[in-house]
């Protein structure tokens, strides 16, 4: 085979031209432009085309992406306002529930100390009782007493069968004994 360049050159020295354009080099390079223009054509629909597709298809896809991550940042952005008011609504409410329990507080400290007291005014009424009724037998024995003292009288009275002189005076000195105050009351 002999190189192309040499044939193009050997035919151009021939006719005197610096590179021969004769009939058949015209139809070979316009069946080599026909097949160059079937394989764009060709190429265009088997690699242009998908390729164009692919990228058709990623473009639609970053651009999907992005409204996706934009919508996703908004509704972010508004469950932190949400988060945001419903934490100041919990500081609240846990601020509404400490002052009610302190309210509580406050009434349960104000019952207890009602109850204590009533039961001091029960205790000192028990106890207020408790004296009248000691204070009762305390007369009762004075009386017991009494009543042991004047029969003792009576028997040394009986015994002695002396004269009224000597009864006033056996009456002075157990009232002596007794005292005036037991015998007042």
């Amino acid at each position: 085979m002999i190189p192309l360049s040499n044939v193009l050159l050997s035919a151009a020295a021939e006719s005197g031209r610096l590179f021969g354009l004769d009939s058949q080099l015209v139809f070979d390079t316009c069946i080599t432009a026909i097949n160059i223009f079937i394989l764009f054509v060709l190429l265009s629909y088997l690699l242009f085309d998908p390729a164009r597709e692919m990228l058709r298809k990623r473009a639609e896809k970053i651009t999907n992406e992005r409204e996706t991550a934009r919508q996703a940042k908004e509704e972010a952005f508004a469950a932190k306002k949400e988060y945001e008011a419903k934490l100041k609504d919990i500081n609240k409410e846990a601020e509404n529930i400490l002052s009610e329990a302190r309210k509580k507080a406050l009434k349960n400290e104000e019952q207890i100390i009602d109850e204590a007291k009533e039961e001091a005014a029960r205790i000192i009424q028990r106890a207020n009782n408790e004296i009248a009724l000691e204070k009762k037998r305390a007369l009762d024995d004075v009386k017991k007493e009494m009543i042991q003292i004047a029969s003792l009288m009576a028997e040394k009275v009986v015994a002695a069968r002396i004269d009224t002189t000597i009864n006033d005076a056996l009456v002075e000195e157990t009232l002596n004994e007794i005292g005036d105050d037991t015998w007042q009351s």
